[in-house]
């Protein structure tokens, strides 16, 4: 009898032994290449989703492609890889899924925005003032095509934007050198500077500053008539900035006052009449 039990018992944790054995297993994992395209691209999704999954998500979109090279699915999965690259900041694959894009796919209807965010590769990659200005001309070819070929899309608004404020940034270069030049004395640089912002940029925040820097460094050298000029550019189109009252209160310090010069081969002249009289028009 006791050993009926015995032998009940080994056979009862025999069981339970199987049992637990099997718990402890983990179902099989299905390969990338036995499952369907929208899996595998809710997968990339998911992965997006994620705290650092933006890279993992761009190469299961890859996977999309190469897997189903035809389908629907491969097509919209090359876009969504080039938004995943430059969600983890790897511009180069983001730019290069982009172009894919393009070559493949020219007219479609997310054609703007691969072309998009070839232009957002180079923007987000500008640094700060002082560094080189490459990736700024980059950004500003890229942003174009981006108005003038699709002017109605939903990215020309923002690529304006953007392409202002890339203006922006080359102008606050310019100002940045120009302001070192002045101040240790240099003023033939500093002027060639301060006169590139107001020739090229002149749309730009930093057009007022830079006709003020102008009437600082033409009175440095003793030429009264072009710091005048320069005053009155700047009074002329940014009167209400604090730019112009230091600027009229410099000249006031030196018995002069603002002036614009009708007459005259200088280019600061050239300026002043075609801000007064329109000749560029």
């Amino acid at each position: 009898m006791t050993s009926g039990r015995i032998r009940a018992s080994s056979w009862i944790l025999l069981l339970c032994t199987v049992v637990l054995v099997g718990c402890t297993q983990k179902p099989k994992e299905i390969p990338l290449e036995a499952r369907p395209p929208e899996q595998i691209f809710k997968m990339a999704e998911a992965k997006l989703t994620a705290k650092k999954g933006a890279e993992e998500a761009a190469k299961l979109f890859g996977e999309v492609e190469r897997l189903y090279p035809y389908s629907e699915w491969a097509k919209r999965s090359i876009v969504m890889s080039a938004y995943a690259f430059h969600k983890a900041k790897k511009y180069e694959k983001a730019r290069a899924a982009a172009q894919r894009y393009l070559d493949f796919y020219p007219a479609d209807q997310d054609a703007a925005y691969a072309q998009y965010l070839i232009a957002l590769t180079y923007y987000d990659q500008i640094d700060q003032v002082g560094r080189d200005q490459g990736n700024t001309f980059r950004a500003l070819q890229a942003l174009r095509v981006v108005i003038e070929r699709y002017p109605d899309s939903d990215y020309a608004r923002s690529a304006k934007l953007k392409f202002d404020l890339a203006i922006d940034h080359l102008a606050a270069k310019e100002m940045e050198v120009g302001r070192y030049y002045l101040k240790r004395g240099h003023y033939l640089a500093a002027i060639n500077r301060f006169r590139v912002v107001v020739e090229d940029y002149q749309t730009t925040t930093q057009t007022p500053e830079a006709l003020y820097r102008l009437v600082e460094a033409y009175l440095s050298l003793g030429l009264e008539k072009e710091a005048q000029t320069a005053a009155a550019i700047l009074g002329y189109n940014f009167k209400g900035t604090s730019w112009y009252k230091d600027a009229y209160d410099l000249l006031k310090g030196r018995g002069l006052e603002p002036k614009g010069l009708l007459k005259g081969k200088g280019w600061l002249a050239k300026v002043w009449r075609q801000v007064v009289k329109g000749e560029w028009l």
